[in-house]
Parts: structure tokens; sequence; C-alpha cells
């Protein structure tokens, strides 16, 4: 079965130009105790449906968190990874099936499409359907969302993402607040090395970092030190640092943090999906030396007591010089809640557009037809 849920998108975007293929090793990793720490406090159960010929024609992994249903004082079965032939029926199964497993647990609402983690994919795409998708964000065909409402889902929250054209020099406002707050309060970028990353504990100082500045974000529950200890080992290491800035105070303290990285969706088109045999020489070329002509704002962190002061300028002043240097041309942002305006604001000097708006939805339990 789990062959049959990693190879069902592959077939169903085979002609789409726009489609940014999973991992096979990442999916697989979701449903495996011992690589996936956060299946010690979520559950997630996996489901694939047939059509009569019994050829794949769906799938969709059903996820209880119970750490962010304690915080959030909600009982919601989460729904992720969902993938389907355009027949409604297929869609209403799956998410059924995903419902009746969430209720016989307890669970009230069935939400989503989110992740175990918040660092997963989240969110269906409702709007930039040809628009090119990213390794860290979900794609989908326009008749998803259709669909969902159509089956009596809800928008509960809204993300958009950005584009933004790279200056070749930093607009005036942030050098002149970057400025400022160097002269007047101290801080000061700088660049990681893995060494303090993995040895001198500064890998875990920028998780907890965000864990703080993230915590009333919808649907947010905080990484523990080992989920932490897992993503330093296997991701933070391996981006370029000149592409992660870090802001420090007076007394070194860690009070900003902005990760960024080059764009891999090509690389990750021309894998297939597979690291192995050829795969990983795709990505190698892409960080190194063939770079994509986009960098992906995977996301910023600020502590709190910081934030609103302008600490954001420090990073472009940081990033634009070295984005022009590796040849980036745009910027696309991660996916950001429709009401944070004091995130969207932050972009207004680079005259950012919109591309992409993606959606979490949910719907009672009770109220999903059981029969079919």
């Amino acid at each position: 079965m789990m062959n049959d849920f990693i190879a069902m998108p592959k077939r169903l975007y085979r002609e789409n130009p726009y489609y940014v293929p999973d991992l096979d090793s990442d999916i697989r990793d979701m449903f495996a105790p011992r690589r996936n720490l956060s299946l010690r406090y979520n559950q997630v159960q996996a489901f694939v449906a047939y059509d009569k010929h019994d050829t794949c024609v769906g799938r969709i992994a059903g996820i209880i968190n119970t750490r962010a249903n304690e915080q959030w004082q909600t009982r919601n079965v989460r729904f992720g990874l969902i993938e389907f032939v355009e027949n409604i029926r297929v869609a209403e199964a799956l998410l059924n099936a995903v419902a009746r497993w969430g209720g016989e647990q307890g669970m009230t609402h069935i939400q989503g499409p989110m992740g175990l983690t918040d660092l997963d994919k989240e969110g269906m795409l409702i709007e930039g359907f040809e628009v090119m998708g990213s390794i860290i964000t979900l794609y989908n065909p326009p008749y998803y969302p259709q669909y969902l409402e159509q089956l009596g889902f809800k928008k509960e929250v809204d993300w958009v993402q950005m584009r933004i054209r790279i200056p070749e020099l930093v607009p005036k406002k942030y050098a002149r607040v970057a400025q400022y707050l160097k002269e007047t309060e101290g801080l000061r970028v700088k660049k990681m090395t893995n060494r303090e990353i993995l040895k001198e504990g500064y890998g875990r100082r920028l998780f907890q970092l965000l864990n703080e500045a993230y915590r009333p974000i919808f649907g947010f529950v905080s990484l523990t030190d080992e989920q932490i200890d897992n993503y330093i080992s296997r991701y933070i290491r391996l981006i370029d640092k000149q592409l992660i800035p870090v802001v420090e105070n007076r007394e070194g303290e860690l009070i900003g943090v902005a990760v960024s990285m080059g764009r891999l969706s090509r690389a990750c088109q021309q894998s297939g999906g597979r690291l192995w045999p050829t795969g990983w020489w795709h990505f190698l070329r892409s960080l190194c030396w063939q770079r994509e002509d986009t960098a992906e704002l995977l996301l910023i962190g600020i502590r709190s007591d910081y934030q609103g002061l302008g600490v954001n300028a420090l990073f472009f002043d940081d990033l634009i010089p070295i984005y022009n240097r590796y040849g980036f041309r745009y910027a696309e942002t991660g996916p950001q809640l429709e009401d944070n305006q004091r995130e969207l604001t932050q972009w207004k000097p680079l005259q950012p557009e919109i591309i992409k708006r993606r959606r979490c939805y949910t719907r009672k339990i009770e109220k999903i037809n059981s029969k079919s």
C-alpha cells in the first residue's frame, strides 16, 4: 500500500509543469517511528483509495496531534498529503475515512491540509495554480478546493505567499533602519558556522527562538529538543549559512533569525523525488553552481521583546547583496497568515506581489456522511 501511496501523485501530475514532488524517503519516514520523532506525540494513519480495477485513485493521511489539541483546546483530526483524481466521490471517501478514524478516537472536527509539525507542508492551494511550486509547500489542481467546499468544508484560515523582484541596491528605508539599530541598539548580524550549530548549541538556540516567536501563531506547537536536534542534523547544517543571517544584541543573545535557501524545484522535478542513484546530482548542482533564479524566504523569527522595532531591516540589508551575488532575480516568501499585518507589511518597500493563496479547511465530523 505504501508504494501506491508514494507513487499516486507522480501519476496524477505527470504532465503538470508546476508540481514539485516530495522526496520518496520523506514520505516513508513520516510513517516510521524510528525516523519520525513527531510520532511520539502524534498518531498518523495512511489511507489509499482504489477503483474497481484496483488502480490507486487517491491517498490521504490522518493525523492526531495530541499536543496541538491540548495547547489550543481542540479535538481536531488533521488530514494531510491528500491527492485524488478528478472525482468528488473519491475525495469524499478519503476525507470520510479520516473523519471516521478521528471520530473513533474522540475527535470532533476534521481540519487540513495540515502536517505532523508546523514545519511540514500545510494549506491547500486556492490561487496560483500556474505558478511553479516548491519543495516546502503543497501543490494541487483547482478542483481540490472546489470539491472540499461542495462537501461542506469551510475556511478556517488563509495563508498568502508573495514574490519580490530582488533590487540591485538595498532600499533606503531598510538601510537607514538597519544602521540605526546597529548604532543605537547595538544589534549585529552574524553568520553561523557548522561548528557553532552542531557543537556550541547555536542550532538549539535558533529553534528555541522560533518556538517563542511563533507560539501565538495559528496551530503552532513548539518543537521538542529531540525534534530540534533531528532538524539540525538533517537540514540546517546542509543549507548555505550565508543565506541564514542571525541577529544578536549587545549581550550576545540571539534575538532574530531569517532562514532562506536557493529554490530546488527544478532539481526535485528532475530527480523524480528520488535521491538515489542519480537524484542527488541535480540537488548538488542547483545548490552549488547552477542555481535557479529564485530564493526561498522560508521564515523570519524575532524575539517577542524586539518585535516591531524593524529588526527585519537588518535581514534585508544583509541578504539583498548576497542574493544579487548569487544571481537570484526573485525571492518568494513562505506561507504567511493573511491577517498577520505586522509580518505582511515588512515587505512593502520591496513592492511584493501576492502570487499564491492557500487555505486550511475545517468541518464537524458528525456532519460527514459515514456511509459514503
